[in-house]
Parts: C-alpha cells; structure tokens; sequence
C-alpha cells in the first residue's frame, strides 16, 4: 500500500509542478530575458561542469557494480541509474528552492519551488542545472553503502527524500545564503566549501552509514566472533574505469567558472594523482602486493579532499592534502569495518564522508588567500574555528537525518532483502534481468 502512495505522490508532485507553473512559464514572453545570459561565456562553462558531473554517474555505476558480485549488478545499476533520476525530481519540485530560494532566517529558501520563476529569469536555469548535478551525485553516494541487501523500493523513496530536503538544506546554510556563510555576526569568517567536500560528499558519506548501519551487513560479511570476512567484487576492469570516469568528470566538479579555472584543473589532477600514488604505496608495504583498487579509492579520496579547498590553496598544497587523504581513507575503512562492524562494499562512507571532512578542515589549514579565503598557512587562524563548525554541522546533519530517514524506512517499507534472495541475488529476485544470464 505504501508503495502505491509513493507512486501515486511523487505522479501528483509531476502534475502540481505543471500546473504550478502553467501561468507563469507560458503567460509571459521570455525571449529576450535570457538571451545575455545563454551567450555568457561564464554560463557556457558552467552547462559544461555540470555534463561532466553528470557524466560521473556513469563512473559511480561502473566503480560500484565491479567492486560487487555478479548477481546484484543488475540491481545495483538501476538504483545507481533511478537514484539520479528521481532526485532530479525532488530537487526540481522542492530542493533547489529549499537551498537556493531567498533565505528565511539563514535557514531555508522558500522561493522558486517547482522553477516557477524561471521564464523571468534564465540564469535560474543555468543555476538550477548545476546545482542539480551536484544533489545527484550526493543521492548516489549511498548506493555503495548499501548495495547487495538493500530493497529497491525504500531505497527509490530515500532517493526522493535526499533531493529533497537532506541535501538542500545543509547546501542552504553553506551555498544558499544561510546561516554558516554568515558567520562573521560572531566575529568569524564565512564557513569555506568551493566544490562540495561537505555539502555534497561528506552529506553522502554519512547519510551512506546510517543507511548501511540500519539496513545490516550482507550474509556472510561478519564472523560470529565479529571477524569480518573478504566478499570480493566480481570485476577489476569496471571499478578501474569507473575511476576514470569519475576523475575525468571531476574537473568539471571543480573549476565550475572565474579567474582560477586553471588553478582549480591542476589542484583537482595533483591531490586526485597524489592520492592514488600514496594509497598504492602503503599497501604495496603492508601487504608486497600492489593494490589498484586501493589506488582507485585513493584518487577519489585526493579528489574528495581537495573539492572543498580546490580554489583557495596553492598546488604544492594540494599535493599535500591528497597525501594525507590517502591514509586517512585506509584507516577509516578498517576502523568502519572492524570497529563500527559496518559493512561498505565500495569504501563510500570512508571515501566520501571521512574525506569530506577532511577536505573541509583542509580548507582552515591551507588556504593562502586564493579567492579570498586565507587558513593557518596564509595567517589566519579563525578561518580553521568557521571549518570546525562547519564539519561538525555536517556530520551530525547527515547522521541525525540518515538514521532517521532510514528507521522510518525499516518500520514502514522495510529496508532489507531477505536472506534467501540475497543469496539468490536481486538481480533475479527483485528484476528478473539477470546482468550476466547463462545462456547468454
């Protein structure tokens, strides 16, 4: 029954979009409204990030489904594929205003729900497609976190939810005007996210733990004695070049538009490159092996860490903070695991909230003046007091709204497959498509 409703509400959202913007979209003439700013070349840059962005979700599909078994790739491509889809949804309907609409005591926007505003003014269009991009790439961090035991359903509906309100409202505070972006009524400079480190990973990554703490590790993961055992992924290849993907569009995640378009290119490549050489190095010593899938988590946890402070440190600093993202990703994997026993195939809490957090920090330590943010390296020590802030806001944001959106999952829609369909596989039991049929 609630399945139905979900179906039934989010059907009714399409049609109150449509009517909602009937009078304002076709009753008004916008040809010319828009025509300086389509031409901008500021705006041009801009449409081209968010392609590349949204071309990471092909990245996230391939990365995920290799580092999983077989018998759930099917299942995992299409939340990884849905998830985007229905976010984009939610963000349209209530997210982009809820985060970028005119701010209500630093804490929400209440303007330009269902973009009935935008046949006044284009630019609102271009806007809303970056954002957008960015509200997608938050959604399908969690796939990782919770791929092989997850039903299809709840996770569609916490797809819904993240775009939008989780998302949008921490953006809101940081992007949209609100609340950590005025912090200077306290005698402290604005909380610093260029890209996205906390408003977009770090949000991601921990609303990915709650998910994955709620819905319970895979059969087989853990030990009785609580010993966690290896379920290796069925496809080096795919994971390698869902890497690449991801690194390729993350220049577009990063340089957006302005003055330091190159800076931000090389700041992205060096921590992206920096990451992945260090993640290799320490396991080659802790193991004589080298681990390409370490290296590929190592890059997105460079890339992780530098979204944040890309524009406003100097390149031997990224180099730096790709560095130390490295270890920081590989001990956070084990403590998640071994201590928390909690169950990530694809490393997405450690990747993306972990690194998030330290990309955030990374801003306070490193910053050098660059686009008018100054750290501890350029002589400002409150700039690191408004990233504290902001770090903790984040993550007991995304941990306090992901348990409870994931609880109220379990109680309503439930949230995990049954023991006999995850050995069958969800490939099968929840689509009928099997990604590799043996009679193929």
């Amino acid at each position: 029954m609630l399945r139905r409703f979900l179906l039934v509400g989010m059907a009714g959202l399409l049609a109150a979009g449509i009517l909602a913007g009937y009078n304002t979209v076709f009753a008004q003439d916008g040809s010319d409204a828009g025509a300086t700013a389509l031409n901008d070349v500021g705006n041009l840059t801009t449409m081209m990030a968010a392609f590349l962005v949204f071309f990471m979700q092909a990245g996230f599909a391939f990365l995920g489904a290799g580092l999983i078994r077989s018998r759930n790739v099917t299942n995992y491509m299409t939340k990884s594929f849905m998830d985007f889809a229905i976010a984009s949804l939610s963000f349209w309907a209530f997210g982009f205003a809820i985060m970028m609409g005119t701010s209500q005591l630093g804490i929400l926007g209440t303007t330009n729900f269902f973009l009935v505003d935008g046949a006044t003014d284009w630019q609102v269009y271009v806007d809303w497609m970056f954002q957008m991009v960015f509200a997608g790439t938050a959604a399908t961090i969690v796939a990782g976190a919770v791929a092989e035991r997850t039903k299809t359903q709840a996770y569609f509906a916490y797809s819904f939810i993240i775009g939008a309100i989780i998302y949008p409202l921490y953006g809101h505070w940081v992007w949209g005007g609100g609340w950590l972006s005025t912090l200077d009524v306290i005698g402290l400079p604005a909380a610093a996210d260029y890209a996205g480190s906390g408003v977009v990973h770090a949000v991601g990554g921990f609303v990915a733990l709650a998910g994955a703490a709620v819905v319970g590790p895979r059969i087989g993961k853990f030990n009785s004695d609580g010993s966690a055992n290896v379920l290796p992924g069925h496809n080096v290849p795919f994971v390698i070049i869902g890497t690449f993907i991801l690194f390729f569009g993350w220049f577009g995640f990063n340089i957006n538009s302005g003055d330091s378009i190159g800076l931000n290119a090389i700041n992205t490549l060096l921590a992206g490159a920096t990451g992945a050489v260090v993640a290799v190095y320490i396991q080659l010593v802790r193991t004589g092996k080298t681990d390409i899938l370490a290296g590929c988590n190592g890059a997105l946890a460079g890339l992780v860490g530098i979204t944040a402070p890309v524009a406003h440190v100097d390149p031997w600093a990224a180099v730096v903070i790709g560095a130390i993202a490295a270890p920081i990703m590989l001990a956070s994997v084990s403590v998640i695991e071994n201590v928390f026993k909690i169950d990530d195939p694809v490393g997405a809490v450690s990747v993306h909230g972990t690194c998030g957090l330290w990309g955030i920090l990374a801003v306070g330590i490193f910053a050098s003046g660059n686009n008018d943010v100054t750290g501890l390296v350029g002589g400002n020590a409150t700039q690191i007091v408004s990233q504290l802030i902001s770090m903790g806001v984040v993550l007991a944001w995304a941990l306090v709204t992901g348990f409870i959106l994931f609880f109220v999952l379990k109680a309503t829609m439930g949230v995990r497959a049954s023991d006999e369909e995850q050995r069958e596989g969800l490939d099968s039991t929840e689509h009928g498509v099997d990604a590799y049929p043996a009679e193929a």
